[in-house]
C-alpha cells in the first residue's frame, strides 16, 4: 500500500463494552484490541466505564490508549428500569437509549482523537444487530461497522418461544429501525459494513452507501481454547455439556426432555454450565423427569474455568432456537469436541456433517426425538466423536483463529484507508 501499510495504520475502536466477563458480543472489541496491540499496531479504544477494572487488569500497560465513557445517572436509571421489561423488549428500548447515550458521548471523544492521534480508521464492532442505529458519521475518518449478525426469527414451529406481546414488538421495532437509521445515519454513511452472512446482509437498513463485506462475526482465542492432547474421547458414559445463559430461547428444557430418552438407553451425564432466569424451572424439570442423578448445574464460570470443564467433556450441546452467533460452538470445536446444535441461525454457519450434527427444528416434539437420536449416535460411537472433534479442530485453525480474523480485518482497514487517501488526492488535484 506504499506509504501507509496495514501495520502502520492508526485505529480507533468504539464499543459499548469490551469484556470477557460480560459474555456475548462484548468480547469482540476486546479481542480486536488485544491482537492489534500485540502486533504493535497503533490502536485506541473507547468503551463504557463498566469494563474499566477488567481492562485495566488485562492491559495494565495500555491504559493510556483506553478512554472510558462515564456511568451517568441517566445510564443507571435506564438500566434499572430495563430490568422490569421482557429481555428483548428492554434491550431494544431502554437498553438502546442507554447505548445511544454512550455513543453520543463516545462520538465527542472520538472526533477529538481523530485530530490528535491522526486516526486512519474508526471501527465499531458492536452492537452486532444490523438494525441498530449508529451515531458514527461525519467523524473525520472512514468508519467500518461490524461484523454484524442478525435478521433472526424463531423457527416456524416454535413461535411460542416469544414472550407475550414480544413478537408484535419485534415486528414494530424492525419497521421503526428504518426511520431511526435515517435520523441517525451512521450505518447508511459508513464506508464499510461487515456482515456475518447473507441473512444479515438482507437485514441491513435500506439506503446503505458503503461497501458490504461478508466476514464471520466470532473467532477463537487458541491460547485459551487449546485442546488437551491427553484427553481421549472413549468414555463409556459420555459427558454432554451445555454452556450458555439459561434463557427460554436456549431451549435447555427441550434438551432435558431429549436427555431423559438418552439415559433410558445409554449411560451418560449432562452438565449445564451457566446461569439465568430459567435455572430454577430447569432444576425443577430435572427432578420431574427423574434424571437429577445424571444432570449437574455448574452455574456461571469464567472463560478459563469453562474451558477446563469443556476439556473434560465428550460433546457440546447447543439446542438454541434464536442463536445469531454461537461462539461456544467454535470454542468447543477448538478443543476437539463434536457439537450437536440446532440447524438454525449461527451454528449452521459454523458446523457441517464433517465436524458436528445439526438437528432441524421442525416441531418441538420431533426436535426432542431428533436431538435424542443425535446424542445416542455420539454416545454409542467413540470413533465418531473422535472423527468429528478432529475435523472441528482443523476447521478452527484454518478459518476461525482470532489471528487469522485480524489478518482479514487489517486488509479491510488498509483498503478503506487507501481509498480515503486516494479520494483526498483527487480533491487536491481538482482544486488546482
Amino acid at each position: 500500500m506504499g506509504a501507509n501499510p496495514a501495520n502502520q495504520l492508526r485505529i480507533l475502536i468504539i464499543a459499548e463494552h469490551a469484556s470477557a466477563r460480560f459474555g456475548g458480543e462484548a468480547i469482540l472489541p476486546l479481542h480486536y484490541f488485544r491482537v492489534l496491540r500485540a502486533r504493535g499496531i497503533e490502536t485506541w479504544l473507547i468503551v463504557h466505564s463498566r469494563t474499566r477494572d477488567e481492562l485495566a487488569g488485562r492491559f495494565p500497560h495500555e491504559l493510556g490508549r483506553m478512554f472510558f465513557i462515564p456511568d451517568t445517572r441517566l445510564h443507571r436509571l435506564l438500566n434499572r428500569l430495563e430490568q422490569f421489561l421482557p429481555r428483548r423488549v428492554g434491550y431494544f428500548t431502554l437498553g438502546w437509549m442507554s447505548r445511544l447515550l454512550s455513543q453520543w458521548m463516545a462520538r465527542r471523544v472520538a472526533r477529538r482523537l481523530v485530530r490528535e492521534k491522526q486516526i486512519d480508521v474508526i471501527h465499531q464492532p458492536i452492537p452486532v444487530s444490523p438494525k441498530e442505529t449508529s451515531l458514527l458519521y461525519n467523524m473525520g475518518a472512514p468508519v467500518i461497522i461490524g461484523p454484524m449478525n442478525g435478521g433472526m426469527s424463531f423457527p416456524p414451529g416454535f413461535g411460542r418461544q416469544h414472550a407475550r406481546g414480544e413478537k408484535s414488538f419485534v415486528r414494530f421495532g424492525r419497521w421503526a429501525s428504518q426511520l431511526l437509521n435515517r435520523m441517525m445515519p451512521g450505518k447508511l454513511r459508513a464506508d464499510v459494513l461487515l456482515v456475518a452472512n447473507e441473512r444479515t446482509r438482507r437485514a441491513l437498513p435500506k439506503g446503505v452507501r458503503g461497501r458490504v463485506i461478508e466476514l464471520v462475526e466470532n473467532g477463537v482465542d487458541l491460547s485459551l481454547w487449546a485442546a488437551d492432547e491427553q484427553h481421549q474421547q472413549f468414555n463409556p458414559a459420555p459427558r454432554f455439556v451445555f454452556l450458555g445463559r439459561l434463557e427460554d430461547w436456549k431451549a435447555v428444557n427441550l434438551l432435558l426432555d431429549a436427555f431423559k430418552d438418552v439415559v433410558a438407553q445409554q449411560p451418560a451425564t449432562l452438565e449445564i454450565i451457566g446461569d439465568g432466569p430459567m435455572r430454577a424451572s430447569l432444576e425443577d424439570q430435572t427432578r420431574r423427569l427423574g434424571v437429577e442423578q445424571h444432570v449437574q448445574f455448574g452455574g456461571w464460570l469464567t472463560q478459563s474455568d469453562a474451558a477446563l470443564r469443556l476439556r473434560a467433556a465428550d460433546a457440546l450441546m447447543l439446542p438454541s432456537l434464536y442463536e445469531c452467533g454461537g461462539a461456544v460452538v467454535l470454542e468447543a470445536m477448538a478443543l476437539g469436541l463434536p457439537v450437536i446444535a440446532t440447524a438454525w441461525g449461527g451454528p449452521a454457519d459454523y458446523l457441517d456433517e464433517s465436524c458436528g450434527i445439526l438437528v432441524p427444528p421442525t416441531t418441538p416434539g420431533q426436535f426432542v426425538k431428533d436431538l435424542a437420536g443425535a446424542m445416542l449416535r455420539l454416545a454409542k460411537s467413540p470413533e465418531l466423536r473422535r472423527q468429528l472433534g478432529s475435523a472441528g479442530r482443523r476447521k478452527i485453525a484454518e478459518t476461525f483463529d482470532w489471528e487469522r480474523k485480524v489478518d482479514r480485518i487489517l486488509e479491510v482497514y488498509a483498503e478503506v484507508a487507501q481509498k480515503r487517501m486516494q479520494g483526498a488526492k483527487c480533491k487536491m488535484r481538482n482544486a488546482k
